[in-house]
């Protein structure tokens, strides 16, 4: 289990990053990561660790980070007139103050009603609607394929993966794989469906996953060039 602690600014290199710290009863030792989402570091912290020892190791591998964060895709905050993607494809935000309905996405663009104070929650809103929509939809096709059955299909605001199969049989998704092509959900969602059966990333599981899925090696790839931008939308 991982508790959020803080977050707070420190130099690195000179410039001024966002530092997250999170204390984890798993975790063993201090360790950091670049997290996109955030445009910053995570520091975790194991029990009795302190937030200088963090600090410490952030600072031995200051150009590593510095490095890293610099390397970031540009964040995309959802402002009119931002081209969002959706299923790989850009969609423009377009105010329609005077509508009714929140936002909905038509003809290429994502309308969003109300006041401009509200506009960036109803497209984060609209596009996780979307998500719960569509990928439930693959999820449950898929594992007719292969007889299975899952407990349920969450959305959620992940940072560190696309998807997730619980021993229940609950499968979650990240809500931006909405705004990734068709061929890298259809991988995503075969991946976890095939979980259902595998819980272990051996032969068979794989096996089980090209079955479901043809774009397995093409959707990585993708997801290693462009995964950190899809997390600095919204």
């Amino acid at each position: 289990m991982s508790v959020p602690l803080a977050t707070e600014l420190v130099p690195i290199q000179g410039a001024l990053a966002q530092v997250a710290f999170r204390r984890s009863t798993r975790a063993r030792k201090i360790s950091l990561r670049i997290d996109p989402a955030l445009g910053g570091v995570v520091i975790t912290l194991p029990q009795r660790a302190s937030r200088r020892a963090g600090l410490a190791l952030l600072q031995m591998h200051e150009a590593w980070v510095a490095e890293r964060l610099a390397s970031l895709p540009n964040a995309l905050p959802f402002v009119p007139g931002a081209l969002v993607p959706v299923r790989g494809a850009p969609h423009e935000i377009c105010p329609a103050p005077s509508g009714r309905g929140g936002a909905w996405i038509e003809d290429g663009r994502i309308l969003v009603t109300g006041q401009s104070e509200f506009l960036g929650r109803r497209v984060a809103d609209c596009l996780k609607r979307l998500a719960r929509q569509e990928l439930t939809a693959q999820a449950a096709a898929k594992a007719r394929l292969a007889g299975l059955n899952p407990k349920c299909v969450r959305i959620k605001d992940t940072r560190t993966r696309w998807g997730s199969c619980a021993p229940d049989g609950t499968l979650a998704f990240c809500w931006r794989l909405i705004c990734a092509p068709d061929f890298v959900q259809d991988y995503v969602v075969g991946h976890e469906v095939a979980h259902l059966r595998h819980m272990n990333h051996g032969r068979l599981f794989w096996a089980l996953t090209d079955e479901l899925t043809p774009h397995r090696a093409v959707a990585s790839a993708w997801l290693d060039r462009h995964g950190p931008a899809l997390l600095r939308i919204g």
